[in-house]
């Protein structure tokens, strides 16, 4: 195809950077002859739109033996080249997607070199040869059968919408579940809380395909370099974020270890770690939940909030769950108090500062049938529980094993209460931003509903001086 520097001039009118640009394309058209260039609307996902330039081309690929010429589309934005163009697949009619570690449902390329663009280093061409390397390793793209009517229709109504920025197609790669998807979990963090969770997400069965991100400096240690020499089915231990592309949970595990001398030098830390890894992780899992178990929980499930630009409902913290859980078996295994439901919760902050709780629908008998649902029995029972919890510590095996609980309740769309930390604001006359611990009903797409607790006026004073003390501390921290 010609190149018309003419004809990109005009095109580039309104592009900050357009001379540069153009040299860029004259290059690429250079390497890539059959490259075209056309402006078109891009719809952002806010709904915005802005008149771009597309490349349309491929890039070759030789795989198992054979060559193939890989179909792609790129957007170049009007900050170009100081921002990494948007890449999308093009598949032909007879061509399906396959969900991958570089590739999601909708088609759209995620690499390496896109999240570390850096200009004047990073360029098109660089691009396109990783884009090459990269499906080496794992080819995009399928050939389906001529007599998949069905298939080829989807596939040309998604040739038509990705030229307006946006799409939405099924493609290989994800089971017919529930919810009609593939169940990818990532676990952020190759440390023995990281692995405790992956194992145990792992045995439970609950989800197709479990990434391992190890963000840990220099070569591979310890259990992580184990889990990479001792392979298990369906886990992948990778340091690329790229990994985690498609996933519906990232349980993030990761915790600074850094020198901080003061509490909150200690949590400013680790905001510098996350805002290195969220960023990330909400650009390749975009309809994701966020389950965070770092700590300090509550601020570090904020901290996400706010770095991720996620809902509320799908950013929640591991908060109190494994304690209620261990609570609700005390009063019913050791103390054998018979309870009617799991109505019996560990809520407010993780730690020290816990404060037991009655939803509104309980009662409680003794195991002779005595009568103790009166507010002092009730009292005294869970002053009884609160003793031998004490006792109870947080390792990392039982963590991970609640995670997978969580995991569990998440991706199967249980709705199954669990005491989980979630937003507040609003809630029990609490008016800043902060995640504190509630029985909260569980699903795919996070938190769906907050069950409301027996309100005997000191639970509501209690979760207002721990959210005064957590919204005090994180107006000290520089997000």
């Amino acid at each position: 195809m010609e190149f018309s520097e003419e004809q990109l001039r005009k095109w580039l009118s309104k592009y900050k950077f357009r001379d540069l640009t153009i040299e860029e394309l004259k290059s690429v058209h250079e390497l890539y002859p059959n490259t075209t260039f056309a402006m078109n609307t891009y719809t952002f996902k806010d709904g915005s739109q802005k008149d771009l330039l597309n490349c349309s081309g491929t890039v070759p690929v030789k795989y198992q033996g054979n060559s193939y010429n890989i179909p792609i589309f790129l957007w170049i934005l009007d900050s170009h080249p100081f921002t990494p163009p948007i890449c999308f697949l093009k598949p032909t009619a007879n061509m399906g997607i396959s969900v991958g570690k570089h590739v999601d449902a909708r088609g759209r390329i995620y690499l390496p070199y896109l999240q570390n663009w850096s200009h004047p280093q990073s360029v098109i061409i660089g691009l396109l040869k990783e884009m090459s390397a990269k499906f080496e390793e794992e080819l995009p793209l399928f050939s389906l059968s001529s007599s998949d009517a069905a298939r080829q229709s989807e596939l040309l109504s998604y040739i038509a919408k990705i030229t307006e920025g946006e799409d939405n197609i099924q493609s290989k790669g994800e089971g017919k579940k529930n919810d009609g998807g593939f169940n990818k979990v990532t676990v952020i963090g190759a440390g023995d809380l990281g692995l405790a969770c992956a194992l145990a997400i792992s045995a439970k069965g609950v989800a197709d395909r479990v990434v391992v991100l190890d963000c840990s400096e220099g070569t591979m240690k310890g259990a992580a370099m184990d889990l990479e020499i001792f392979a298990l089915p369906n886990v992948e231990i990778s340091r690329d974020f790229s990994a985690s592309a498609g996933s519906k949970l990232v349980v993030l595990t990761v915790n600074s270890l850094g020198n901080a001398q003061s509490y909150l030098d200690v949590v400013q830390s680790n905001v510098e770690l996350f805002r290195g890894i969220i960023p990330s992780v909400a650009h390749y899992s975009q309809q994701s939940v966020l389950l965070v178990a770092s700590q300090p929980v509550e601020i570090m499930t904020y901290v996400s909030w706010k770095m991720s630009g996620f809902p509320k409902s799908r950013v929640i913290g591991i908060g109190c769950n494994l304690d209620s859980a261990r609570f609700q078996y005390i009063i019913a295994n050791l103390l054998k108090a018979q309870i009617r439901g799991k109505d019996n919760w560990i809520i407010g902050e993780q730690g020290e500062n816990k404060v037991a709780a009655w939803s509104a629908s309980n009662s409680v008998t003794s195991h002779q049938d005595e009568d103790i649902a009166n507010q002092n029995a009730q009292h005294l029972l869970a002053n009884r529980a609160m003793e031998v919890l004490k006792g109870r510590g947080q390792k990392s095996w039982s963590v991970g094993l609640s995670i997978a609980d969580l995991a569990d309740s998440i991706l199967n769309d249980k709705r199954k209460v669990h005491s989980i930390s979630t937003m507040l604001k609003g809630c029990y006359n609490i008016n800043s931003e902060v995640f504190l611990s509630v029985p909260c009903v569980l699903g795919i797409s996070g938190v769906t509903e907050v069950i409301k607790l027996l309100d005997k006026g000191t639970v509501a004073q209690e979760l207002q001086s721990t959210a005064a003390s957590i919204h005090d501390l994180q107006q000290q921290l520089k997000l």
